[in-house]
């Protein structure tokens, strides 16, 4: 069964967030009123609501490196994947972890990125050349 997920969360600045969201990352702005904004978010629906941001801490451990938790995450073709980064590279975006390969050769082989919204909220895009491999284990 495959579906397309929501997901709403707090945001300090709607104005930022459309900035963030539609003009860097090219997602498609929705439905809004003056307390919140849809995105078609890489073809699944986040709703960015002014408010608190959720407390995230550093304390996914993935390889050498503490991510932090809880955080929004994504899976694209190669392709795309590296269009984005190269969108945030040269915004000058400041990375929790850079644009870089995982598991290169092994199961799961993987580009990865994470990177924090202007509210603070953390995001990790990853691509995958395989997308069977997204699950795989051995």
């Amino acid at each position: 069964m495959r579906s397309v997920f929501h997901l709403a969360y707090h945001v300090t600045d709607l104005e930022a967030a459309r900035a963030f969201y539609g003009s860097l990352l090219g997602c498609r702005e929705g439905r809004s009123t003056d307390t919140w904004v849809d995105f078609d978010f890489f073809g699944h629906q986040i709703s960015l609501h002014i408010g608190q941001p959720f407390a995230t801490s550093d304390t996914g451990k993935v390889g050498d490196h503490l991510v932090p938790m809880p955080h929004l995450g994504l899976v694209l073709d190669y392709e795309d994947w590296r269009q984005v980064a190269d969108r945030l590279e040269t915004a000058e975006i400041a990375f929790v972890i850079p644009p870089s390969a995982r598991f290169l050769g092994e199961p799961g082989e993987q580009w990865t990125m994470f990177f924090r919204d202007p509210s603070g909220n953390p995001i990790e895009i990853k691509g995958f050349r395989d997308a069977s491999k997204i699950f795989a284990v051995d």
